[in-house]
């Protein structure tokens, strides 16, 4: 997912980055400018306490360097009794220098005068001690603007979302098949307002689409019903005369039977392109359901050498559609008996899960993620491509479950879990 945080979150962790750069550039800056002053002072001290230095000698040559807490002077050649410079910056030349010594830094300055040198350190440990509290300090000061920018940017974003979060509530209370009020009435002309716009024309669009959509469904199921219940009462007619051949028999029995899945199927398809069919929901008895359905398909067997196994270990009522859910089971048993030419086929109830098992042809495995897409046809398939895909369109509208599991040239197990997941 592109976008996996909220437009708040991502506001206020931008306002949150941006606050942090800015507070952490203005913390160096800060640092930067204290450290300079701080050095420039004791320069400018050492300059001044050395050029003192060297005028208290040049009128009492007997004048002793300086030496305290904080400055330590030395001078080369030294006289009786005065310290002699540490040998690392005996050998420096004239100017400002640093150096470590123990655990002590010190600032030098180093002068010559009439043959003379004149070294003078100053104590930085004071200095540094308080460079660190202000390094401290200013830390502190980038995480404390980066909370409040963020914490700010929090309260900041719910009042500038709100208006984005109130359209997306009326969009959401807008039914799909319903024509939306006009929704950018109630927002100003900005950016938001034209968002709202361009969902009340989608879905103006949409609710067009949807009526037009069920004008057709309804031409459809009154055109296709009434051929069909002709075809059904002809070929009833036929079959009542008891002096027709076996074979013609044979025939207009799989014309009657046709007819009736055409007018189950018709029923389905008309059913799942309703948004809701709570009205045509009822408990089922699964168990005659399935019953029935056995008897139905049987004769896709024909005379193979098939045994039919039902194993009902409870008897389930299952809330749905009747014709959906006969829909559902038909394929099931459809495909089992069509693709089994020898061995058996065993159905299992219990009270969530039918099972149906076959000794068929099977499923190549790189097939089986494929059977449920629609159109999809399989090497040994020999129908349209429709029924498993309406089967899982099915279980979806319910909640539940259909996994297939097959070995080519060793069989299909079929699971249907009717508990919702």
């Amino acid at each position: 997912m592109r976008f996996s945080r909220s437009l708040r979150f991502r506001v206020a962790t931008a306002f949150a980055a941006v606050g942090g750069v800015i507070s952490l550039i203005t913390a160096v800056g800060l640092y930067i400018g204290v450290r300079d002053a701080g050095e420039r002072l004791i320069d400018e001290t050492l300059n001044a306490e050395i050029q003192d230095y060297l005028s208290r000698r040049s009128r009492n040559p007997y004048s002793h360097p300086p030496a305290t807490a904080s400055l330590l002077g030395y001078v080369l050649p030294a006289r009786q009794g005065e310290p002699i410079p540490p040998d690392a910056i005996a050998v420096w030349p004239p100017g400002l220098h640093e150096i470590k010594m123990g655990a002590t830094y010190y600032r030098v300055a180093i002068a010559d005068r009439a043959g003379s040198r004149y070294f003078l350190l100053y104590n930085e440990t004071l200095l540094r001690q308080k460079q660190a509290r202000l390094i401290l300090y200013l830390s502190a000061f980038v995480v404390l603007m980066t909370l409040l920018s963020g914490g700010l940017a929090l309260w900041l974003a719910e009042r500038v979302i709100e208006p984005v979060k109130e359209l997306a509530r009326r969009v959401r209370s807008v039914q799909p098949d319903a024509h939306p009020e006009k929704l950018s009435d109630d927002f100003s002309h900005d950016e938001v307002g034209e968002l709202a716009h361009a969902f009340e024309q989608a879905l103006d669009r949409l609710a067009h689409f949807i009526d037009r959509e069920r004008a057709f469904t309804a031409d459809v199921s009154h055109e296709l019903r009434t051929p069909i219940a002709v075809i059904r009462g002809a070929a009833e007619v036929l079959l009542a005369d008891e002096s027709r051949p076996e074979k013609d028999r044979q025939r207009l029995q799989r014309i009657e039977r046709g007819a009736a899945d055409m007018a189950d199927l018709s029923t389905a398809l008309l059913a799942m392109a309703r948004e809701r069919d709570d009205e045509r929901r009822e408990p089922v008895d699964l168990a005659a359901l399935i019953e029935e359905s056995i008897e139905k398909h049987r004769h896709l067997l024909g005379r193979r050498p098939v045994d039919i196994s039902l194993e009902i270990l409870a008897h389930p009522q299952v809330v749905a559609d009747a014709n959906l859910l006969a829909i559902v089971i038909a394929n099931l048993l459809r495909n089992s008996f069509t693709y089994t030419d020898h061995g058996s086929v065993r159905i299992r109830l219990d009270e969530h899960m039918l099972t149906v098992t076959d000794t068929g042809v099977g499923i190549p495995r790189a097939a089986l993620d494929k059977v449920f897409q629609r159109l999809y046809k399989g090497v040994h398939s020999e129908g349209a491509g429709i029924g498993l895909s309406l089967v899982r369109k099915i279980c979806d509208r319910y909640g539940w479950t259909i996994t297939l599991d097959s070995k080519e040239s060793q069989g299909t197990r079929a699971e249907l879990c009717f508990r919702p997941s």
